[in-house]
């Protein structure tokens, strides 16, 4: 059995503090009128009544009937569960206008930074495949995620859909090794670090001559990293010089890449395997457009660091449960989504404040719960 929030603890004690972290009462009636989500108050008084309830149902995990019996009970609205239904159908983009001025306030103001990219998927219970794909940016440093976007099942991952500031550096995964968007990142005075599929990126070296992979690979040495001046051309022209960064795998590690290609293509319905790709799983390479001074070995090391985005998206997945979404339609399942992921930015503001906490078990915020009381009606 799934261990659901306590709703009365936000709703009686830390509502006001939960608050002060979107930007105030008034700042969230503001945005629920501007995006639609808030008209008039019937049945539901207050924008931010409205949201307690979407809370209740999404984070706490409760059913329609409950959210309804339980603001009742608390005296937060008189509403039925199938007007909850449509009340929370128009909240979704006053959930995301949330999440971006959030996303604002977590941005670095100077310095380098270095971003891991990924997507998951999120489905309905009882279905097969893929309802949506949730795409997330998260900052190295802090630990915290710094972009969002749900698409569908037909959003593919890349560097396209980020937005991206000179020097920083973005790892992702193979699926964002496309000549496209590692071009947008270089355009932009970023660098990007990524493993990409061998055919579909072909290289030259530094004078415009065919590089060899196969042949540059087979030079790497045990256990001892290398790096080859290359270049690539995007499909807009633009050509964009590089370093391809590789080295051997164990024995152990290759046998398992080899059987996991072996597997996807068997999947796939493919029953010939290029023996070039067996070979290619035996070395790890990427692709990057770092500065030399990253060396080779500290290029590896920063893309081993890659795991950590994985490790957040099993954190939303285990502790909020966004893998599995009970949400019939596509408006409550991306209001569902949302929901979860407001609070999962209110957990991360916690903990970066964690080492100002106070026995009572969060630091006062005074001229905040003040402006919060001015602001109710």
């Amino acid at each position: 059995m799934k261990e659901r929030a306590d709703v009365g603890e936000w709703i009686e004690f830390q509502w006001p503090y939960l608050m002060s972290f979107l930007g105030g009462v008034a700042r969230v009636d503001a945005l629920a009128r501007e995006k639609g989500a808030f008209e008039r108050g019937r049945k539901i008084s207050r924008p931010e009544v409205l949201l307690q309830l979407i809370l209740m149902w999404a984070v706490a995990e409760r059913s329609l009937v409950d959210t309804a019996l339980i603001a009742a009970d608390a005296g937060l609205a008189d509403v039925s569960d199938a007007a909850l239904v449509k009340r929370f159908a128009k909240a979704g983009p006053w959930l995301a206008a949330l999440l971006s001025e959030l996303l604002v306030d977590t941005a670095p103001r100077m310095g380098m930074r270095v971003r891991l990219l990924d997507a998951t998927t999120v489905t309905r219970p009882g279905r097969r495949g893929t309802d949506r794909r949730l795409h997330l940016g998260l900052d190295l440093g802090s630990n915290r995620i710094d972009s969002v976007e749900l698409t569908d099942a037909r959003g593919a991952e890349g560097f396209e859909r980020f937005t991206v500031a000179p020097t920083e550096i973005l790892i992702g995964d193979r699926g964002y090794g496309k000549r496209a968007g590692m071009a947008k990142v270089a355009h932009g005075g970023a660098y990007f670090i990524v493993p990409f599929a061998w055919p579909a990126v072909p290289l030259s070296t530094a004078e415009g001559e065919p590089f060899s992979l196969f042949e540059a690979l087979r030079s790497l040495p045990e256990a001892c990293a290398g790096e080859f001046a290359v270049r690539f051309v995007a499909p807009n022209d633009q050509v964009v010089p590089a370093r391809l960064v590789a080295i051997r795998r164990s024995e152990p590690a290759a046998q398992a890449e080899r059987k996991k290609a072996l597997r996807s293509r068997t999947k796939n319905g493919n029953q010939s395997v290029d023996m070039r790709t067996l070979e290619a799983a035996g070395y790890l390479f990427v692709l990057t457009n770092a500065p030399d001074g990253l060396t080779a070995e500290s290029v590896l090391e920063l893309y081993r660091l890659r795991w950590q985005i994985e490790m957040k998206f099993k954190t939303l997945k285990s502790v909020l449960h966004l893998g599995s979404v009970p949400a019939r339609t596509d408006a409550a399942l991306q209001v569902y989504v949302l929901a979860k992921l407001l609070v999962a930015f209110l957990i991360d503001s916690l903990v970066e404040q964690a080492e100002s906490f106070s026995p009572w078990g969060y630091p006062l915020l005074a001229d905040q719960l003040m402006a919060y009381d001015a602001a109710r009606p």
